[in-house]
């Protein structure tokens, strides 16, 4: 299986950076994650449930980042064992590059392999899967990226809402004849 797009971030190339290496923003982000521990240096063990047609499992694995450019580039490395329901192994390059100040472009392609009931299954019925657990991750990545990195609402200045009042003042006058 072979999945590649792209995703545009509400923030800076920086705060992107720093929240994809933020495991407890990922955890919340990956459909059906119960849990991200580290084991290691840049390695963590895994656990998810997912849904793949008809097949429901709970993956247990492992992932490990490596070949850092920051802020710009990682690798991902994983793999996961499903019990009966099968297993899955493979990489992700995930690659940033910022398209103004608080705006970066999210490149991603993943490669992956999967095996048992899974396999079974057939590789259209697990690109649909996956694209669609791709999409909910960036749904709720980008809104908690927006909820932590929201900027401020800035005050109206005073000045600005005279105007305001003066129109309407004005439609009243002309309402009643005393324009």
């Amino acid at each position: 299986m072979q999945l590649e797009n792209t995703q545009t971030l509400p923030v800076s190339q920086a705060i992107a950076w720093e929240s994809l290496n933020d495991m407890s923003l990922i955890q919340q982000a990956i459909p059906g994650c119960e849990g991200i521990e580290t084991v290691g240096e840049n390695q963590y063990e895994v656990v998810v449930v997912a849904a793949i047609g008809p097949v429901k499992a709970k993956f247990k694995g492992k992932l490990h980042i490596s070949d850092f450019v920051a802020p710009v580039s990682y690798q991902l490395a994983f793999e996961g064992q499903g019990g009966a329901a099968g297993h899955g192994k493979g990489t992700a390059q995930v690659r940033l590059s910022a398209q103004g100040e608080n705006e970066t472009l999210l490149t991603y392609s993943v490669h992956a392999t999967v095996g048992g009931k899974i396999a079974q299954i057939g590789s259209r019925l697990v690109d649909m899967a996956a694209a669609k657990m791709a999409r909910d991750f960036f749904e709720k990545f980008n809104a908690a990226l927006t909820e932590r990195h929201a900027p401020p609402v800035e005050a109206v200045a005073e000045g600005e809402a005279a105007p305001a009042e003066d129109e309407k003042k004005g439609w009243f006058k002309k309402l009643v004849g005393k324009a």
